[in-house]
């Protein structure tokens, strides 16, 4: 009973250790993230290796995710007779929810493992401490611009995904279906205002692209430096960064629409 309560507290005090220094990390990111206003190149840079570079994979995926939705909502509004409703129930599912959730969950994948293990195999091979003695903040330097690129990336990357997501929805149901066009638009148009889905998307994916560099970034600042720590932790990180989105997004869900 002794060593039960011995192993629960210290996993509960290395918890709160690993918390304290990822907090302090990210004061200390937000400090150094104005670096990219006197050397905006380094954002652009980094936007283009975690954003542009997940291009792909995210307009595929939401191809087959607006797809999916106007043949399922299809077969489920058909029964009530409101199937010229399917343009509705895909633009707010992808607007409101799919599109933030499944952008970030798949920039995790993507961009974020990258990140943490390029942070990973930077520090196991020295190349911070180098730059720490030539008096060069890695943490300025390297961190804080892959951070506000997540910051930047994940909001644009769920746009497009909404966006390609809702062409998806228009194939099955107007060419496969045989649902009018001119009612799926317009059906769209009447019922997704801006302010209560269009921008609490935004605010969605904004968060989610926070606590994604955040984890990634603190996972490969953190990891130990071998091949074994760098690949633990960038496993890690990914399944971190996917349970704190799906946690988030219900809590911001639950403020959003009370």
């Amino acid at each position: 009973m002794t060593g039960r309560l011995q192993a629960l507290g210290r996993a509960t005090l290395d918890g709160l250790q690993a918390l304290g220094g990822a907090v302090l990390l990210l004061g200390r990111l937000l400090r150094g993230a104005t670096v990219v206003l006197v050397r905006p190149r380094l954002l652009v840079e980094q936007v283009y290796a975690v954003g542009t570079l997940s291009l792909v994979i995210i307009a595929v995926s939401a191809l087959f995710v607006g797809m999916v939705l106007g043949l399922q909502g299809y077969y489920t509004l058909v029964d009530f007779g409101a199937d010229d409703s399917v343009g509705t129930l895909v633009a707010l599912s992808l607007v409101r929810e799919l599109g933030p959730v499944v952008t970030a969950l798949l920039f995790a994948g993507r961009a974020g493992s990258s990140l943490t293990a390029e942070i990973g195999l930077m520090k196991a091979t020295e190349q911070l401490s180098s730059m720490e003695m030539m008096a060069v903040d890695p943490e300025r330097r390297i961190l804080a611009p892959r951070f506000a690129a997540a910051l930047v990336a994940v909001p644009l990357l769920a746009a497009v995904f909404s966006a390609v997501g809702v062409i998806g929805g228009y194939l099955v149901a107007v060419g496969m279906l045989g649902i009018d066009g001119g009612a799926f638009w317009s059906n769209m148009q009447s019922a997704v205002d801006v302010t209560p889905d269009i921008l609490n998307g935004v605010i969605k994916s904004v968060a989610f692209g926070f606590v994604a560099g955040w984890i990634a970034l603190y996972m490969g600042y953190t990891a130990e430096p071998t091949a074994q720590g760098v690949s633990r932790a960038t496993t890690q990180g990914v399944v971190r960064t996917s349970l704190a989105v799906l946690g988030l997004d219900f809590l911001l869900t639950a403020l959003m629409f009370d």
